[in-house]
């Protein structure tokens, strides 16, 4: 359990780290600022967060010995991945943002950051059974 848990927090900030890193070079490349509506703290928080809910799914499966149904769990983290982009291309920007047609480019990419991260990292935290 306690591996799961670091597993967690590193696919967070891993996920979190890229993307800071993805907000730096879209607003360097566009001349955007969003930081009225997302910010380095938005960013770490919600992929903290993120990573920490898919760390309860694997933890559900562990402690009911239900490992045989964890392909199934990362089709739910990926169609959830998928479905919470609808909040940010729907999303309604102050009237006083630029380009407001540029904010899903920037944060759309950012809400797949935690599955990758955590799905990525898994095979160095995965406990083998002997």
């Amino acid at each position: 359990m306690k591996n799961l848990l670091i597993h967690g927090v590193v696919a967070g900030l891993l996920s979190g780290i890229a993307g800071i890193i993805f907000l730096n070079i879209y607003i360097e490349a566009f001349g955007v600022d969003y930081s009225q509506i997302i910010n380095i703290g938005s960013i770490m928080g919600s992929s903290i967060i993120g990573c920490m809910l898919m760390t309860l799914g694997y933890a559900a499966l562990e402690k009911f010995n239900k490992q045989n149904l964890q392909g199934w769990l990362n089709i739910l983290i990926a169609v959830l991945s998928f479905a919470s982009i609808i909040g940010p291309i729907g999303m309604s920007l102050p009237l006083d943002i630029e380009f407001p047609e540029m904010f899903p480019g920037l944060v759309v990419p950012m809400h797949f950051f935690p599955a990758l991260a955590f799905f990525a990292i898994y095979p160095f935290f995965k406990q083998v059974k002997s």
